[in-house]
């Protein structure tokens, strides 16, 4: 089931990208690179970080063209995307907890303690959007919107301890996959979100 909703959260995600390097005004090769690593960036600082290699992605080349074919696609279909806009929610949500879940099964079959684990699930759910966002110029929206990282720690943490008690895989990625998308969809329609931390420092007079 994951990696049907891999495929679909990649393209959606590559789409998303391709959005943004749209509003910065970039040419093509900016709006297929932007897509692509939109769509594959967290899961390769998730290799890099974890020493997986070779990287995920460059076992499979039709990730390439599928991510890099939905950026350009995306330029021609741009003006009816904003139609699709909750939509876009829904399959960002899926591939968050997908990406999650994956990272943390790629953490334990190399063998790394919990605490890694959770992180290479995180790194993997949150990255792509946080490296869109520094390319395009902008304060990464995945840490200041509706709960998003913080979604992806909890799916990691009740993976995790749902593996610990004896739950069967299938079973196991379905009360994750399914606990996580309530919860970040929860988080959208009502918007909820963690405390914000505004900093600034006075200037004293002489």
């Amino acid at each position: 089931m994951l990696i049907y909703i891999y495929i679909i959260a990649i393209t959606a995600e590559a789409m998303s990208g391709a959005l943004a390097a749209g509003r910065r005004n970039m040419d093509l090769f900016g709006v297929a690179l932007i897509a692509f690593i939109t769509a594959l960036g967290g899961g390769t600082v998730r290799d890099i970080l974890l020493g997986n290699f070779p990287v995920s992605w460059t076992q499979h080349p039709p990730y390439i063209y599928l991510t890099i074919g939905a950026g350009l696609a995306t330029m021609v279909v741009a003006r009816f995307m904003q139609k699709l806009h909750r939509l876009f929610l829904v399959l960002d949500a899926m591939g968050l907890i997908a990406f999650t879940i994956i990272g943390c099964n790629v953490a334990l079959r190399l063998g790394y303690q919990t605490p890694v684990v959770i992180m290479a699930g995180i790194t993997t759910g949150i990255f792509g959007g946080i490296l869109r966002d520094i390319m395009c110029n902008r304060t990464p929206q995945v840490l200041r919107h509706e709960l998003y990282a913080s979604v992806s720690m909890l799916v990691a943490i009740l993976y995790l301890t749902l593996l610990e008690l004896g739950v069967s895989d299938d079973l196991n990625t379905l009360i994750s996959f399914s606990s996580g998308l309530i919860l970040r969809l929860a988080a959208i329609y009502w918007k909820l979100s963690l405390p914000t931390f505004s900093y600034a420092p006075q200037r004293w007079e002489d």
